[in-house]
């Protein structure tokens, strides 16, 4: 038996059980060895079968007899049969579905039996219970018949089940591969000084204890391993990719902080210490040569687009050098801005073309629908519409400095003439592959500054983006009111509604936003599961806020028409907009000081904060008022983090304390299994893989000395998968 063996080759599976292993993604030997138990159970605490009643889940020790196979008398069920004997009395077991149990088991052999206990025709059996073969009965059932000297084990695996597959089948077939001693042939991928270093067991002790764990601390031993490996080698890989791209050449941008200084100072509001140590950091990465690899996270309306801009402006202000490596006295070095929808691409063109007032530079606008160009021969403080093919000649000569754009941008005609910067903004937005097409456009390496708004514990931030640079805009400019934020019970609702007509009456407006576009059906007892964004303002319009005006804005609108409704929002002829979460990011409409979320408690903690977000553009006082669905006591309290957390990243790392981080970030985004992402976690974990990865990439960037760790990185796609 080899690892790369098909489960289908080595064994019979029925049509239920290839398709559920299919589903899971499980093909190879290799596959289920690396099926993780879910949890592990304690047969510590066993029960005598005298003593049992239905509706029991219960532990029993005993001797197996009886064993046959038979089927369901109208069902027609697959069924195998049994009976357990200990010394108090017996009980028949029932395996639905598993004909296959009867020939596994052998007739007169010690059992171990886990499982809930059912009745039929005043007849008690179990019902498809876990059964383990056991050498001899533990000594810790009472006065045993068949009591011995063997130690007890009480911990068995749990793994997810799915239809057509049980966990004892997994447990049974992992154990038969055991038996085959294909363990004996496994050769450990990790170093073995790294594995001393941190205690960890090698790769065969560590299968072994993952599966079948004498112990609780062998269990966790295991765990802890294969969270490591693979936080590994997300790191080397992460690592590779850093050190690969150091080796591009990149455009040399000669600016310092005083350079920028009257563009700066032209800022709608004073720049905060951490945007100038911000954008100090990124002027000195353009200085090196290589290109700059910079994450900077910035909680909602910290200025992050302010950063983009100043940096865009060192940019367009440079000199592209020509081949003898000698600055030439024409044309500028040029920046791509690329977002994730049109709603903000179009949103930020409006922001530089405020930005650049001072200095007379064209900027462009590309997105699916709509291609613009700021300023307009007929008015050049405004933008004019053109054709695509006309604008992309003009980017390709490099008379356009500034392109902002949607993912048009990495199309193939578009083609830059001396492309020195690629900005992404909402970076988790955009896949590795989209992100390497922007940062490919031109034979030199634009530098390459990923932002996001959406807070991201340090831990996970380490472990995703380790080919990156971190830079954090922890400061509010100043005048920006902290949010004063209400978590509203069904009981409350009425009264809420008269705090946000006091603010609209002053001459703010608000946001709705709901789950859902269309009202879905209802459940059984008539009540409606979620509110949508249609009903939602019908229902405001008639009932709570007739005097105002309400329109709606949702992701299967046209680009026009959301271009429209936002852009009669902003100026203020909209006094309530209903929306969905496509409104979450960037949307920046100052005078909008109240945001009323409905079912909260269908979003994570750092999602409602990036949507509360939308009212901290402005110097009014801003409120945030929270709908809850539910009276639940656990959801209330976890929406109340977002009253007591003091910043985006506080409420991150509650919620991957309370959700985990796979349910927080989506672990078939990354590619990394639950158990590493429960890792991530452990700052400690994450930091020490990290720095051994950084250590051996450093020292040895093609692996020479480390065939195994270059053959497992050659083959990821098997089991990490990096976009």
């Amino acid at each position: 038996m080899k690892l790369s063996d098909k489960l289908s080759d080595i064994s019979r599976l029925n049509f239920l059980q290839a398709s559920a292993l299919k589903r899971l993604g499980i093909v190879t030997v290799e596959d289920l060895l690396y099926y993780f138990p879910a949890r592990y159970g304690d047969t510590a605490q066993v029960t005598h079968i005298e003593i049992l009643k239905k509706g029991d889940e219960a532990v029993v020790f005993g001797q197996i007899n009886g064993l046959k196979t038979s089927k369901g008398y109208k069902s027609r069920i697959p069924m195998s049969e049994a009976w357990v004997a200990d010394e108090t009395g017996r009980m028949k077991i029932v395996w639905f579905h598993q004909a296959y149990m009867a020939k596994m088991l052998g007739e007169g052999s010690f059992v171990r039996v886990e499982g809930k206990v059912s009745e039929r025709k005043e007849e008690l059996y179990f019902s498809n219970p876990k059964v383990e073969a056991v050498p001899k009965i533990p000594l810790a059932v009472g006065n045993s018949l068949f009591a011995s000297d063997v130690e007890e084990h009480s911990l068995y695996p749990v793994y997810p089940e799915t239809r057509g597959l049980t966990s004892n089948w997994i447990y049974h077939k992992i154990q038969s591969i055991f038996g085959s001693g294909i363990l004996d042939t496994l050769v450990d991928p990790i170093p073995e000084d790294i594995l001393k270093k941190y205690s960890l067991p090698t790769l065969h002790s560590a299968l072994v204890w993952i599966h079948a764990p004498q112990k609780q601390e062998h269990a966790e031993a295991a765990r802890k391993r294969f969270a490591f490996e693979e936080i590994f080698f997300i790191q080397l890989e992460r690592q590779k990719t850093r050190h690969e791209f150091k080796k591009r050449d990149a455009f040399v941008i000669e600016k310092d902080l005083e350079s920028l200084n009257k563009f700066i100072n032209n800022f709608p509001f004073e720049a905060t210490e951490a945007q100038l140590k911000v954008i100090e950091q990124i002027l000195g990465d353009f200085k090196r040569g290589h290109p700059m690899a910079r994450l900077l996270e910035g909680d909602v309306g910290s200025g992050k687009t302010a950063v983009a801009a100043a940096i865009s402006y060192a940019v367009t202000t440079s000199r592209p050098r020509n081949a003898k490596g000698e600055l030439q006295t024409f044309g500028t070095l040029q920046t791509a801005y690329m977002v994730p929808t049109e709603i903000l691409a179009q949103q930020h063109f409006e922001s530089f073309i405020k930005y650049f007032s001072i200095l007379p530079i064209n900027i462009a606008l590309i997105t699916g629908t709509t291609v613009r160009k700021f300023p307009s021969k007929v008015n050049p403080n405004g933008w004019t519409q053109i054709s695509r093919p006309q604008l992309l000649k003009w980017v390709a000569s490099g008379e356009i400095s500034v392109v902002i754009g949607t993912h048009a941008l990495i199309q193939k005609s578009v083609k830059f003439k001396h492309l020195a910067l690629a900005i992404i903004d909402e970076q988790h937005r955009f896949g590795t592959a989209q992100r390497q097409k922007l940062a490919g456009k031109d034979a030199t390496t634009p530098h390459l500054l990923s932002m996001t708004a959406t807070p991201i514990p340090r831990t996970l931030a380490l472990t995703l983006y380790g080919d990156l640079d971190i830079s954090l805009l922890d400061q509010m400019p100043a005048g920006r009111k902290p949010i004063i934020t209400e978590i509203v019970t069904p009981d409350k609702r009425a009264g809420m509604y008269d705090a946000m007509r006091r603010e609209l009456a002053s001459g703010r407006q608000m946001y709705v936003i709901c789950p859902r576009i269309n009202e879905p059906d209802p459940d059984k007892e008539g009540a409606i599961l979620a509110k949508s964004v249609k009903e939602e303002a019908k229902r405001l319009k008639e009932k709570v806020f007739p005097e105002y005006e309400i329109d709606i804005l949702h992701s299967k609108m046209t680009p026009k028409d959301k271009e429209e409704t936002m852009a009669r929002f902003t100026k203020g002829e909209i006094d309530i907009l209903v929306a969905t979460s496509v409104v979450e990011v960037g949307v920046n409409v100052p005078n909008a000081s109240v945001i009323l979320i409905e079912g909260a408690e269908r979003y994570g903690l750092s999602q409602l904060h990036q949507l509360r977000g939308r009212v901290l553009r402005g110097t009014h006082q801003p409120y945030c008022f929270v709908f809850a669905e539910t009276t639940s006591e656990k959801t209330v309290e976890r929406l109340k983090a977002l009253k007591t957390a003091k910043s985006g990243f506080e409420l991150a790392e509650f919620d991957l304390k309370q959700r985990g981080a796979g349910e927080l970030y989506g672990r078939k985004q990354w590619g990394v299994s639950d158990l590493a992402m429960e890792a991530i976690k452990n700052l400690k974990m994450v930091e020490a893989a990290r720095e051994e990865a950084t250590n051996i990439i450093e020292n040895d960037p093609d692996l020479l000395h480390f065939p195994l760790l270059k053959a497992r990185l050659d083959a990821a796609g098997a089991k990490i998968h990096f976009e």
